[in-house]
C-alpha cells in the first residue's frame, strides 16, 4: 500500500476543517470537500484564523502558514476527491448519508485507496458494507479541536487488513498524533469510559447530592481532571452526548448509558451548552 500523501476530507465543518488542517500542515496535498460554498468558505475561513493564531503564538512560521493553505484545496466536487490515496469523512451524524457517500467514494477512488469516517459513535462496518473494499474501510476519530489534541483512535472492524492498520499509524504518527487502537463498536475506547461517567455526572446533580459547582470541582481537585463533567459537558455539546449515549445504549441496553432525563429536557429546551449560550452554566 503506498504511502499517503493525497488526502481527501469530507465535511469541513468543526471537525472537517481541523483534520484538512492537521494533514495540509504535516506536508500532504488535501481536497477538501462541501456539499454548498457557503460552508466551504466557513470552513477555510476557520482554517486560516486556526493558522494564524499559530503563528501569532510564534509555534509556527508565517512561512509554513503559506506552505500549509498552499496544500490545500476547497471543492464542492466529490470527482477532485479521485486522486486521494485516503479519504476522511466528517459529515453529518447520520449512517444513511454516510453509506451513501463511502458507495460514491469507492466507485471514484483508485483500487489503493483508504477510506475512513471520522465517526464518534456509528458502526464502521455498516459504512464499510456499502463498498466492495472493506479491508481498506476503518475509523480515525479525531478529537476536538483536532490541532491541539494529541490522540487519534485508529478503528479496525472485523474486515479491516492489518496492512490498511498499519498505513493509518503511520499517517497519524506523521501528524504529530498518538494512534491507539480500537474495536469498531460504539464509543470505541474514550467515549466508552468517558459518557458513564459524564452521564453519572448529571445524575448526582440532578438527585441533589452537590452543586454543579462542587461536582466540578470535586472532580478537578479531586481525581486532577483539567475540566469538571459538567462544564466538560457544555463543552462537548449536550445534543452531542444525548445523542451518543443513545447509540450505545441502543447497542448494549445497559442502564449506565442510558440518558438521564434532565439531559433529555435540557436538549429539548435548546440549552446545549457553549454553542447555544447555556448549559449547566450560563455563556451569555
Amino acid at each position: 500500500m503506498p504511502d499517503i500523501t493525497r488526502v481527501g476530507v469530507c465535511g469541513c465543518g468543526l471537525m472537517g476543517s481541523g483534520i484538512a488542517q492537521v494533514a495540509a500542515t504535516a506536508g500532504c496535498d488535501v481536497v477538501v470537500l462541501e456539499a454548498v460554498q457557503a460552508a466551504l468558505d466557513r470552513g477555510m475561513a476557520g482554517i486560516k484564523k486556526s493558522l494564524d493564531k499559530f503563528v501569532e503564538k510564534k509555534t509556527m512560521s508565517a512561512e509554513d502558514r503559506d506552505a500549509a493553505l498552499a496544500r490545500l484545496k476547497p471543492t464542492t466536487r466529490i470527482e477532485d476527491l479521485t486522486a486521494s490515496d485516503l479519504v476522511i469523512e466528517a459529515v453529518v451524524e447520520n449512517v444513511a448519508v454516510k453509506k451513501e457517500l463511502f458507495a460514491q467514494l469507492d466507485a471514484l477512488l483508485s483500487p489503493h485507496a483508504i477510506i475512513c469516517s471520522n465517526t464518534s459513535s456509528l458502526c464502521i462496518i455498516e459504512m464499510a458494507a456499502a463498498t466492495k473494499r472493506p479491508a481498506q474501510v476503518a475509523g480515525l476519530h479525531f478529537f476536538n479541536p483536532v490541532p491541539l489534541m494529541k490522540l487519534v483512535e485508529v478503528v479496525k472492524t472485523i474486515s479491516t487488513d492489518q496492512k490498511t492498520i498499519d498505513t493509518l499509524f503511520g499517517f497519524v504518527e506523521r501528524l504529530g498524533k498518538k494512534p491507539i487502537l480500537a474495536s469498531d463498536t460504539p464509543g470505541f475506547v474514550v467515549n466508552r469510559l468517558l459518557v458513564p461517567y459524564l452521564l453519572y455526572a448529571i445524575r448526582t446533580y440532578e438527585a441533589g447530592l452537590a452543586s454543579r459547582e462542587d461536582i466540578d470541582e470535586g472532580m478537578k481537585l479531586g481525581c486532577g481532571h483539567p475540566m469538571g463533567p459538567l462544564t466538560l459537558l457544555d463543552f462537548v455539546g449536550l445534543d452531542t452526548t444525548y445523542y451518543i449515549a443513545q447509540i450505545m445504549f441502543d447497542e448494549f441496553k445497559d442502564p449506565m448509558f442510558a440518558p438521564p432525563p434532565l439531559l433529555k429536557r435540557m436538549v429539548l429546551a435548546g440549552h446545549h451548552g457553549r454553542k447555544s449560550g447555556k448549559g449547566f452554566y450560563d455563556y451569555a
